[in-house]
C-alpha cells in the first residue's frame, strides 16, 4: 500500500505530511515511558523484523499480492500505539529513502495510513476484543489477528479517499477496488500477526510487554530476521501489490512515472544491479540492519531521563 509519487495531489501530500509529523511528535513524547535500557533492543528488533517481513509479498486473488503492514503487531509487541507509530514510520522512511519504495512526496500519506491509522485501529480494536474475550492473554493472538485484518482495510479506505480527493480516480471506482483487494490482504495480515504473537507468547515472552523476564538474548530474533530478510525475501510473489493492481486496472499507474522524486540509491527496488538474487538478499540484510540501528537510536533518545 506504499503510495508512490504522483498519486496524491500537493494539498493532500501537505495535509497528510503535517498530520504525520504531528503524530510523530506526540509519539516521541508519549513513548518516553515505554523505553529504557531493557526495551530499546525490542524496538530495534521489532522494526527490523517488520521491514524484513514487508519484503515478502504473498499472492492473493486475481494476480495480486500483499504484504504485512505490521502496525498492529508492532503496537502489541511494544505495548504502546505511540511506539508502534514510531516503528512503522521508521520502516517507511527507510524504505522510501534507501529502496525507492513509496514516494518521497507521499511519505506523509504513507505514514498517516499505515503508521497512524493502521497502528491505532489495530491497537484499539485489539483492546476492545480482549475485553470482550474476558481479558485472557491466551486470546491475545486471536484478538490481534482480527484487529490486524480490519486495520488493513481501514488503512486502504483512507488511501482510497486520499486518491479520490487528489483527483487521481473517482471514489466510486477506487474505494470499492481498494477495499475489496485489501480484505483479502487483511486475512494474510491477521494470520501472520496471530502466528507471530502465538510464537512469542510461548517461546519468547521476554519480547512482550508486561513480562518480568530479563531479555534472553539476541541470537534467535536476529537469526530469524536475517532468514526472513536474506532468504525468504527471495520467494516473494512478483505480482503487483493491492494498490499497484488497482492503479493498473483503473488506469492511473502511469502517474507514478510522470512525477517522481528520485533519491540516488544503489538499493532501489530491493536489489543491487547485476547481482540478481544475491543483491536482493544483501538489500534485505542491509535494510534490516539500518532499521534496527535507527530504531535502537530512537529508543535511546526518547527514553526517560531517569532510565
Amino acid at each position: 500500500m506504499h503510495i508512490p509519487d504522483g498519486f496524491v495531489s500537493p494539498p493532500i501530500a501537505v495535509a497528510t505530511g503535517l498530520a504525520s509529523a504531528t503524530a510523530l511528535f506526540f509519539a516521541c513524547k508519549r513513548s518516553q515511558a515505554a523505553f529504557g535500557i531493557r526495551r530499546a533492543p525490542v524496538l530495534g528488533l521489532t522494526t527490523a523484523f517488520i521491514f524484513a517481513a514487508q519484503m515478502i509479498n504473498f499472492p492473493v486473488a486475481g494476480g495480486t499480492s500483499g504484504h504485512l503492514l505490521g502496525g498492529t503487531l508492532a503496537a502489541i509487541i511494544l505495548g504502546s500505539p505511540w511506539a508502534g507509530t514510531l516503528c512503522i514510520a521508521t520502516v517507511l522512511i527507510i524504505q522510501a529513502v534507501l529502496f525507492a519504495d513509496g514516494g518521497i512526496t507521499a511519505l506523509g500519506a504513507n505514514i498517516f495510513n499505515m503508521g497512524v491509522i493502521g497502528v491505532w485501529v489495530g491497537w484499539l480494536l485489539t483492546q476492545t476484543l480482549q475485553r470482550l474475550f474476558g481479558g485472557s492473554k491466551g486470546r491475545l493472538p486471536l484478538a490481534a489477528g482480527i484487529a490486524a485484518a480490519v486495520s488493513v482495510v481501514v488503512a486502504a479506505v483512507a488511501c482510497a479517499i486520499e486518491l479520490a480527493l487528489s483527483g487521481t480516480a473517482p471514489v466510486t471506482i477506487v474505494l470499492p477496488a481498494m477495499t475489496g483487494v485489501h480484505i483479502l490482504i487483511g486475512i494474510g495480515e491477521g494470520l501472520i500477526t496471530g502466528g507471530v504473537l502465538t510464537y512469542l507468547a510461548t517461546a519468547r515472552p521476554d519480547l512482550l510487554p508486561g513480562e518480568q523476564q530479563q531479555f534472553k538474548g539476541w541470537s534467535v530474533p536476529v537469526i530469524s530476521i536475517f532468514l526472513v530478510a536474506g532468504v525468504l525475501s527471495l520467494f516473494a510473489s512478483a505480482w503487483p501489490d493491492g494498490l499497484e493492481k488497482v492503479a493498473e486496472d483503473s488506469g492511473f499507474i502511469d502517474l507514478a512515472s510522470k512525477v517522481r522524486v528520485i533519491v540516488p540509491t544503489p538499493l532501489a527496488d530491493y536489489g543491487i544491479e547485476g547481482l540478481g538474487p544475491i543483491g536482493t538478499s544483501i538489500a534485505g540484510l542491509v535494510g534490516a540492519a539500518v532499521c534496527f540501528g535507527v530504531a535502537f537510536g530512537i529508543a535511546k533518545v526518547v527514553k526517560p531521563k531517569n532510565a
